[in-house]
């Protein structure tokens, strides 16, 4: 039997009504022995129905995500649902309230730490609750990522395709209910496989998928807008908020991760000039960007080229990279 959380709040899951309150994270410092990280939840609940949980900041420099979950929780009253809707949005606070992908507390990558530990680092114990307390009373998880610092991403949504037929035809209605304007299936291979907050929902069994909806550590109007719109729909498709958007067939175009072996790394330290935009259509062979070398500057610039063809669905944003840095991801029609 695995071990109860240590984290606790003063929310009612249960009881109807709108509560804004706190996930208290215990953590003890030097200036507070006894002390506890306050993480912002809102649980809305009327009556019987699914429950969908929403969240973002799980990476804290990730904003589209952030805004659309406030600007939602501002809006909806609990005479409007029909189940219960469950919100964090701002997940990982402490990475959150510094600005930056993991946590100042422990340096953890709250999406790299699934299925977490229950007497861990801060960032264990928060993941170990999620999915340890919260997913036990999801219908379907939804997500909310960005680029963030090191990477432009095309607003897209992802999700591992399922683990059963029943498992996959309902990953599937949650991608179309979103609608986002991409929708990538993947298996997580070069990024966090299995130990991601969407990856461990479907390994649940759980219908559950993540976004990207911009980068640079900025905010993206584009992005936000599919974050809301996508929102609205899926509140609206599973009968929690009824009316609250039009459900009609989504447009969204399928795609697949092409994963690892399709994906472009930088090979040397340096200047990283890419030569395609995200979005790009590219074929096997074509140039993807050079690095030049600020501390040889008679050196020639190191060319890189696509390994496979597909589309470019993100590249990175800063232009210092070293090597190791993913440079290009790719995917293509499903």
């Amino acid at each position: 039997m695995s071990q109860p959380s240590m984290i606790w709040s003063a929310v009612d899951f249960e009881r109807d009504g709108k509560q804004v309150d706190y996930l208290r994270l215990p953590h003890s410092s030097d200036l507070s022995a006894y002390g506890w990280i306050p993480i912002p939840l809102i649980v809305i609940r009327n009556g019987t129905g699914p429950t969908l949980l929403l969240t973002a900041g799980t990476h804290g420099d990730e904003y589209e995500g952030q805004i659309a979950l406030i600007r939602l929780v501002q809006e909806l009253a609990a005479e409007r649902v029909n189940g219960r809707v469950i919100v964090a949005p701002a997940l990982n606070f402490p990475a959150v309230m510094a600005g930056r992908r993991v946590s100042p507390l422990d340096d953890g990558n709250l999406n790299r730490l699934f299925p977490g530990r229950a007497a861990g680092s801060p960032t264990q114990m928060l993941a170990h609750y999620v999915d340890s307390v919260l997913f036990p009373m999801a219908d379907a998880v939804i997500d909310l990522h960005s680029g963030g610092r090191s990477l432009d991403y095309l607003p897209l949504a992802l999700a591992h395709p399922g683990r059963t037929p029943e498992h996959a035809a309902h990953v599937r209605e949650l991608i179309e209910a979103f609608g986002a304007p991409v929708s990538v299936l993947t298996d997580g291979s070069g990024g966090g496989g299995a130990t991601t907050l969407y990856a461990r929902a479907a390994e649940r069994g759980i219908p559950a998928l993540t976004t990207e909806l911009g980068g640079g550590a900025t905010l993206s109007p584009d992005g936000l807008a599919v974050a809301e719109t996508g929102l609205r729909r899926v509140l609206a498709h599973y009968g929690i908020v009824p009316g609250m958007a039009e459900t009609g067939p989504s447009g969204t175009r399928l795609m697949r991760s092409l994963g690892r072996a399709a994906a472009v790394y930088a090979p040397e330290s340096g200047l990283f000039q890419p030569s395609v935009a995200v979005g790009a259509r590219v074929t096997a062979g074509q140039e993807a960007g050079r690095i030049f070398f600020p501390d040889s500057p008679m050196r020639e610039p190191v060319t890189l080229t696509f390994p496979a063809s597909g589309m470019v669905s993100c590249r990175r944003f800063p232009t210092l990279t070293a090597r190791g840095d993913c440079l290009f991801n790719l995917m293509d029609d499903c």
